[in-house]
């Protein structure tokens, strides 16, 4: 079995960040509660969500957030860590993740415990 860290995270410049394929990311629902959830509880591993998607699953959500610029993972030990790029989103397109996070809480995938700021 390959390493989780055999190939890189892929994370895209600030610069690079593009308006549809952010959107296109926060469109999902389970995508939009996995932000949501980091919004209120930043660097969570990604064991702490969704115990009824299947782990592959979750994993491709994680992926297109990553690609999209909308999250940042890291691995510390043998947890992938996961933080909002906040600072980098609200530069580049400022008060849209914060827009998509209040509008987007009645349409987030369900989650135990899930609250908003």
């Amino acid at each position: 079995m390959a390493s989780r860290t055999s190939s890189p995270l892929v994370h895209p410049d600030a610069a690079d960040f593009d308006l549809f394929t952010v959107m296109s990311a926060l469109s999902d629902p389970t995508r939009l509660g996995i932000v949501i959830m980091l919004s209120n509880d930043p660097g969570l591993n990604c064991g702490g969500f969704y115990r009824d998607v299947t782990p592959s699953v979750l994993t491709r959500h994680f992926r297109v957030l990553r690609e999209a610029g909308v999250i940042r993972q890291e691995d510390v030990g043998n947890q992938r860590v996961n933080t909002l790029r906040r600072d980098e989103l609200d530069r580049r397109f400022p008060g849209l993740l914060d827009l998509v996070i209040k509008e987007g809480a009645d349409r987030a995938a369900p989650f135990p415990g899930l609250s908003l700021p």
